[in-house]
This record gives C-alpha cells, structure tokens and sequence, in this order.
C-alpha cells in the first residue's frame, strides 16, 4: 500500500490549485506512470520536472527569467507535445529529495526527461547519480545563460550525464528540448 502522500498524487488536476508549490500537476501515481511508459514505445512520454523557486516565475526576476509563468509555459508546451502525440508529465518541487525521485521514476520508466533543476544544477551531487542510476535521458534547460552569470552558477552537475543542454533562450528553451528529445528518438528508432 502507498503512503497517504503518494496514493493522494494520482488524483486528477482538478483536484489541485494553481498557484503554490505543488509537485505534481497532471500526473497519474509513480507507479501506475511506470507501468504506464514501459506499455508505450520510446520518447512517446516525456517528463518536464522543475526544481526549487520556478514557481515564482512571472514574478522572479523577470529581467533574467523573463516574464512568462511556469503555468504558461507548460501550457505552450503541453500544446506542442499533443501536436506531436506526446505525453508530458509536469513536475515542480522545491525539495532536493523530491526532485531525485521524479528524476528515478521517470528514467527507470524510459521516458525522456526535460530537466530545469535551478540551483540544484549547482550543488546536486545527488541529482547526478539519479540521471546516472536511473538511465534517464535528460536534457538540461536553463532560462538564463549560467555561464554568464555568478561564477558560482559555471558549474553543473546535470551537465556531464545529460544528453546536452539549452541555456539563455528562456522559455524556448523548453520547446528546443522538446525537439532535441524527439529528433535523437526519431535518430535512435533509425537507426535499430
């Protein structure tokens, strides 16, 4: 049996308000998604996970995150997923912990993975090792060019077990992901 937690995650997205930190959106329970992606071929789900502090966009810092919310920008994006019959899974937490198991389940499921893990990018040894154990295949997207910003922003630990990354072109960053996972699927299905 499911923790109270998890077995409340597979409820519907009506059930869940917009607005606050809430980690799941339209999501079915970990374990239903798993079963669920190893039914379906490859890349045909793709999991959009954000890290801490990208609820607030549209309202942080919009000179260097720009002025679009993460609801808008899930929304363009879940538009340009349906065009090309894709599954996404959206995904928001400002827990480390919590961002490490989405990043397991969905690489142990073989879905593709577009990951923005904020400042964790930069301190997540454990993020690493999640990319790593679980096999996922993750494209990394920043809003902001982090290598001209801080210095302490130059280093990320997502980088070396990514596919690639996409960094400074806001929120199209997350539509270049979004074909970059596609076209490589498209390239590996070629290719078998």
């Amino acid at each position: 049996m499911l923790p109270q937690r998890d077995r409340d995650q597979g409820r519907d997205a009506a059930a869940f308000p917009r607005g606050r930190n809430k980690a799941m959106r339209t999501v079915p329970a970990p374990s239903r998604t798993i079963r669920q992606a190893r039914n379906r071929s490859a890349m045909r789900e793709i999991h959009v996970l954000h890290g801490p502090n990208l609820n607030l966009l549209g309202r942080r810092e919009p000179a260097i995150y720009g002025a679009a919310t993460l609801a808008e920008i899930e929304a363009e994006l879940a538009a340009a997923g349906a065009a090309r019959g894709i599954e996404l899974t959206f995904r928001q937490t400002n827990s480390e912990g919590e961002l490490v198991t989405f990043v397991q389940e969905a690489g142990l499921a073989g879905a593709g993975v577009i990951l923005n893990a904020g400042a964790y990018t930069h301190t997540s040894i454990a993020l690493h090792d999640a990319i790593r154990a679980s096999g996922a295949k993750v494209v990394e997207v920043h809003l902001s060019n982090i290598y001209s910003r801080e210095s302490f922003r130059s280093h990320s630990f997502i980088s070396p077990v990514a596919l690639g990354g996409i960094f400074g072109f806001g929120a199209l960053g997350y539509r270049l992901a979004l074909e970059a996972l596609l076209s490589l699927a498209e390239q590996n299905r070629a290719a078998s």
